[in-house]
């Protein structure tokens, strides 16, 4: 029975990731205007009814991916031993997220491009960072022995800091790496402002 439900749920998220990735390659190759829901479900050789058994809209096909790696980060923060504080194990876990999965590659930097261009893309992405940001502040919350504002400063100050390092990571010239990058920054910014 145990690999029936595991087989299952590996189909679902080969589904949804077939989904995604035929999102974004028609979004690319046409504009996101350009493409219905029922050219993605051809895309990915599914019916118009499994899309929506999967995604509200192509957006949410779109966006899929940052959805996924926000709950990763999530999830490595709430797996981080006990003695870490706050801090320690928000960039704990990014760390290991990161040496797990390296830079991010073409499509990401494609899909952020998409983003800038799609209001509706960035209202959902910013409603997914707001979503990030409580969910994180409540792992945090649960380390800190004061937690509260204490959580939502430190986790707004973190996910600042990676907003800041993927900005500099994405400009034209910059050769270091995205790791390098949050490093630096995560050590200017706890770095005391008095």
């Amino acid at each position: 029975m145990d690999t029936t439900v595991g087989l299952r749920e590996r189909k679902k998220a080969e589904t949804r990731q077939a989904v995604h990735e035929a999102t974004l390659r028609l979004a690319i190759e046409h504009g996101l205007d350009n493409v219905t829901v029922e050219a993605i479900a051809d895309a990915a050789n599914i019916s118009r009814r499994t899309f929506s058994n999967y995604f509200d809209n192509k957006e949410d096909a779109l966006l899929y991916g940052d959805e996924q790696r926000m709950g990763e980060l999530v999830q490595r923060v709430r797996d981080q031993p006990a003695g870490l504080t706050g801090w320690q194990a928000l960039r704990a876990a990014f760390e290991s997220l990161y040496a797990e999965s390296g830079d991010p590659d073409r499509e990401w930097m494609t899909r952020a491009r998409l983003v800038k261009q799609h209001p509706s893309l960035l209202a959902r992405q910013l409603a997914g960072r707001v979503r990030l940001e409580n969910e994180l502040s409540r792992v945090v919350g649960e380390r800190e022995a004061a937690a509260g504002v204490g959580a939502v400063v430190l986790t707004a100050a973190f996910l600042t800091a990676l907003r800041i390092a993927t900005l500099r990571w994405g400009a034209d010239h910059e050769t270091r790496s995205l790791w390098e990058l949050t490093d630096e920054t995560l050590d200017q910014i706890a770095r005391p402002f008095t």
